[in-house]
């Protein structure tokens, strides 16, 4: 643990809104067994409320469903009947827009995997690796707002490792522009998602509201944050998304402009000797390392090194010249891990060490 660690003398409570969906049950896995937080209440839509989780949830996962959470009551979206200090959001946007807002007026972190808020100028848009220090719009938001609580998100899930790719390769050298083809897994959908005659044996270019997103959030992530504003990086970004039939694991072909010059060893080794800051670096969800390069010229694959950090790893692969803008790559990210549930509670950890969570 970091010297500088807030670490809970006891577990946090906290609940998960939209528990019974794909990724609200991603939620209950990763936090079975979490060394800072206690899950207290699972709360789900009108047909679920009253049930045991394990009557109203049909279980996605290949792990079992955890017994405590198999027992639980579904419980409704009502801040004031659940006694928690985090609500990690697995809603849909459309539901968040009105839930998340009542949560944060009654107090709590809102730690969010929806889109609702993404954009809002007050809402930190957050990945521990890349820009811990955006949490500070927590104050600025408070006060436009009026709220005791506040939310803060995570990216969409298919920009999350090419953002962090991106962090790396700015830091070192700059960023100027950068041509993104996204191959989406059909879990990224939720359930339940596409129908099989329309993935299987078949390939979707198209992604409703995908590409606005790749070729957006990662502008205000590694944007600089000036006296309680964000200014989005100056990047140029053309994004293509596509669904293609794999169960899990978003995978992006990056080609890239760098500001400045550089030779296959140099990209490489800034790639490969990424850190988080120090205030992310050694949290519960945190991996060991960031990134991880390889060199094997087939991967990296989902099949093969999907899981790499527990599914919190960043996976890049095929890095080589690229004619046209200069370098080129594949990067592999856990889109429920990494890119959603993952990542709210790796948020809600770095929230815990900043002090804005006790």
């Amino acid at each position: 643990m970091h010297a500088l660690a807030i670490k809970p003398d006891k577990p946090i409570p906290v609940a998960v809104l939209g528990a019974t969906g794909a990724v609200g049950q991603r939620f209950v896995q990763l936090l079975d067994g979490h060394p800072w937080f206690q899950p207290v209440a699972l709360a789900g839509s009108e047909r679920a409320i009253g049930q045991t989780y394990a009557q109203a949830c049909r279980w996605l996962l290949p792990t079992p469903m955890p017994a405590w959470a198999a027992e639980m009551i579904v419980v409704p979206h009502d801040p004031e009947a659940i006694e928690a200090r985090i609500a990690f959001s697995a809603l849909p946007a459309s539901a968040a827009f009105d839930l998340e807002p009542a949560f944060a007026q009654s107090g709590y972190a809102v730690c969010s995997n929806a889109s609702a808020f993404r954009n809002a100028a007050d809402v930190p848009l957050v990945l521990p690796e890349v820009n811990p220090d955006h949490t500070s719009l927590i104050e600025t938001q408070r006060r436009q707002r009026g709220w005791k609580g506040f939310i803060v998100t995570n990216p969409n899930c298919t920009l999350t490792g090419l953002t962090i790719v991106l962090k790396a390769l700015l830091d070192r050298f700059g960023v100027e522009r950068l041509l993104v083809v996204s191959m989406q897994a059909v879990s990224g959908a939720g359930y339940p998602g596409i129908a099989s005659l329309d993935i299987l044996g078949n390939v979707i270019p198209f992604i409703d509201g995908e590409e606005d997103k790749i070729e957006s959030e990662p502008r205000k992530i590694l944007g600089s944050l000036q006296n309680g504003t964000i200014q989005p990086a100056n990047l140029q970004i053309s994004a293509h998304a596509n669904r293609v039939p794999v169960l899990d694991g978003h995978l992006v072909c990056l080609s890239v402009q760098l500001s400045q010059a550089a030779r296959l060893e140099d990209v490489a080794q800034a790639l490969s000797s990424f850190q988080a800051p120090s205030i992310s670096r050694h949290l519960p969800s945190a991996p060991e390392a960031p990134i991880r390069l390889m060199e094997q010229p087939d991967r990296p694959q989902p099949r093969l090194d999907l899981m790499s950090g527990n599914g919190m790893t960043t996976v890049v692969g095929r890095l080589r010249p690229d004619p046209l803008l200069g370098w080129k790559m594949a990067i592999l990210s856990h889109n429920t891990i990494r890119g959603a549930a993952g990542a709210s509670i790796y948020n809600a950890e770095l929230l815990v060490q900043q002090g804005y969570i006790a």
